[in-house]
């Protein structure tokens, strides 16, 4: 029985956000028939140059905003720092899926926290911190090392600083700029990996292999699928990330990062982070899966069945950073290497121009 609230080829969606994500997602819908509006508040982003339609304008412009919601059917997100109230906003005028509430819920770590531990699943040991006075009691209880990490708008390294024997706290807490912040206690991982997996709106759940992940100054550098892992951890990992999409009654593609610890029965894991959105992690999938992170989410979305998450074999992806993209044409020469550039007009350090998927068959 179809669902009245799916759409159907022809439809539009609207993706809030213009980043290398929404690109792919926009290239994704087009092979379903569906169009994409792009609304971003920056010029020239990655999306706007392959979406049949863009709006520049402020996150907080409500008259561009209901523009836009007015013509679409459906509206989601590639990235979780849009103002929640954008969310709410648009979601008066059209679905917006993931919801808010999950938007809002992941846009602060604390809360994050203890949504995920509410659920009996672990993470790393976590304080609130409010003021210097709370980051010390925190750190009396948690012990150093341990990581001081602003609630709110932190990615890629930023807003977070590590606490070492000797750290000056009252330093530490002004060089986030004295936010609200969270402590977490330092976690001697074994691997990190991530689930990345889609819940469509008649509940469906479906993962794909989970990812062992590597990064460099805190920026994903590759990632790896199968993870090297037992077969037993990686479906408690998946069945972590079910029992937290279906808690949020989640619609979409979300990532859910997390640590691969010893614990006193064997392997464990400690959940780290959830991403409301398509992942990082996940752009192995593009090339090394039946459907690609991108499609599912459109799929999720829109109301359509899911795809098949089936890899077509062992995977290695890796993020190309700043001048790490002038290696292009080397890229396009290696047999097996599947090369994606994300238009970006120019190489940061630090900055994400595109990525390369290298297939082992």
């Amino acid at each position: 029985m179809s669902d009245e609230r799916a759409l159907a080829p022809g439809a539009r969606i609207g993706i809030v956000g213009g980043g290398q994500l929404g690109r792919m997602l926009a290239l994704a819908a087009a092979r379903l028939g569906l169009s994409c509006h792009v609304y971003t508040s920056g010029e020239g982003e990655p999306a706007i140059e392959v979406a049949a339609k863009a709006t520049v304008a402020p996150y907080d412009d409500e008259s561009a905003l209901a523009r836009f919601a007015a013509g679409v059917d459906v509206v989601t997100y590639e990235f979780e720092n849009i103002p929640a109230a954008t969310a709410e906003f648009l979601n008066k005028i059209k679905p917006v899926r993931p919801s808010p509430r999950v938007l809002a819920l992941t846009q602060d770590r604390l809360v994050e926290k203890d949504f995920v531990s509410g659920l009996g699943i672990g993470v790393a040991a976590y304080a609130r911190v409010d003021d210097p006075g709370a980051l010390a009691r925190a750190v009396a209880r948690i012990g150093r090392p341990s990581i001081l990490k602003t609630r709110r708008f932190g990615y890629d390294g930023k807003g977070q600083t590590l606490l070492k024997e000797g750290s000056d706290l009252a330093v530490s807490f002004r060089s986030l700029g004295g936010q609200l912040s969270i402590l977490e206690g330092f976690v001697p991982f074994k691997a990190e990996v991530s689930v990345v997996a889609a819940r469509g709106l008649d509940g469906e759940f479906l993962a794909w292999d989970v990812g062992e992940n590597v990064h460099d100054n805190h920026i994903l550098d590759t990632t790896t699928v199968p993870a090297h892992i037992p077969e037993d951890l990686a479906r408690r990992a998946a069945d972590m990330t079910k029992r937290i999409a279906e808690a949020l009654d989640y619609v979409g593609v979300l990532a859910v990062e997390m640590f691969v610890v010893d614990g006193p029965d064997g392997l464990g894991l400690l959940v780290n982070e959830i991403a409301p959105r398509v992942h990082n992690s996940g752009h192995w999938t593009l090339d090394g899966a039946v459907t690609s992170q991108f499609e599912q989410h459109i799929r999720a979305v829109c109301g359509f069945p899911l795809g098949a998450t089936r890899a077509h074999g062992p995977v290695v992806m890796r993020n190309l950073i700043g001048d790490d993209i002038d290696s292009w044409r080397d890229l396009l020469r290696q047999r097996g290497a599947c090369l994606h550039i994300y238009g970006k007009s120019e190489a940061r350090p630090g900055r994400k121009m595109g990525h390369v998927t290298f297939l082992k068959t």
